[in-house]
């Protein structure tokens, strides 16, 4: 049973035909004496308005008259109908109702007073005037409150996007570890063992002279294989300052050192000056 059925038979006072009651297609004509109906079956929503002044209001806009003049009789009628079924149901939602009733009561015995014959031109102040007010106050904030409601929000109908935007995509390569360089150096060191003459000789060799000499490959060839760097027929002091001169050209940020992916032959070039703008 709606709050607009309970209103209106409340006021009309009128018993309206019902249409009749069908069970499985056929006209139930009297209730079964074994049904049980529970005790909340035929429970009115009385939590629909949102207080005394939201029901006033829904009851003004409802019979359609001007809110500066409202009939008090019928509007205090209708109200109490309302009231007396939330008292009956749910006692404990009934008290702010309650002192809206006495209100509108205490209103309507003032208008029904006769009133005093002017002594003076002081106009006499419509006892409507303050609950016209209130009315018109709560309407303005529920109207701000429904636009605030229909704005857009994060996590009800948006949600936040992160993305993130580089300057220069740079190209992502394998770093090369210390472990990959001594698996490079272990094997070749097993090349080079396998063609070992024993001859005993001296060499004076310079570090530096290797670093120019692997630069000036680089530039010349281009990027290269990290064994490619060692000549097959080398002696090991002669790799072992190659692979010093590397290891210096590496740290001094002059050659890098690179695979194409994990456990793939390291390859080296020369340090590019570019730098690759972190992203945003």
């Amino acid at each position: 049973m709606s709050v607009d059925a309970l209103i209106d038979s409340g006021v009309a006072g009128v018993e309206t035909a019902h249409a009749p009651a069908r069970l499985y297609g056929e006209v139930l004509e009297k209730l079964p004496l074994d049904l049980y109906i529970p005790p909340d079956a035929l429970e009115v929503f009385l939590d629909a308005f949102q207080g005394p002044l939201d029901l006033l209001l829904y009851l003004i806009r409802k019979a359609n008259v001007d809110i500066l003049d409202i009939p008090m009789a019928p509007l205090t009628a209708q109200y109490l109908v309302y009231v007396e079924a939330m008292r009956a149901q749910r006692l404990e939602l009934a008290a702010e109702y309650l002192l809206m009733a006495a209100m509108l009561l205490e209103i309507k015995s003032r208008m029904l007073l006769p009133r005093p014959p002017k002594a003076t031109d002081d106009e006499v102040e419509d006892p409507r005037a303050e609950l016209v007010r209130r009315l018109i106050e709560y309407e303005q904030i529920k109207a701000a409150a429904l636009g605030l409601d229909a704005i857009p929000r994060i996590q009800r109908e948006h949600e936040w996007v992160g993305v993130q935007v580089a300057e220069r995509l740079g190209e992502m390569l394998p770093g090369v570890s210390a472990t990959d360089l001594q698996l490079a150096w272990l094997a070749l060191m097993r090349r080079a063992d396998m063609s070992r003459h024993h001859r005993v000789t001296r060499e004076a060799l310079s570090v530096r002279e290797f670093m120019s000499n692997i630069l000036r490959r680089l530039q010349e060839e281009g990027d290269m294989r990290f064994d490619q760097l060692f000549a097959a027929g080398a002696t090991s002091a002669q790799m072992v300052v190659n692979f010093l001169a590397v290891l210096e050209l590496a740290r001094e940020n002059l050659i890098e050192l690179l695979q194409l992916e994990a456990f793939a032959p390291i390859y080296v070039r020369t340090a590019r000056t570019d730098i690759v703008a972190e992203p945003v």
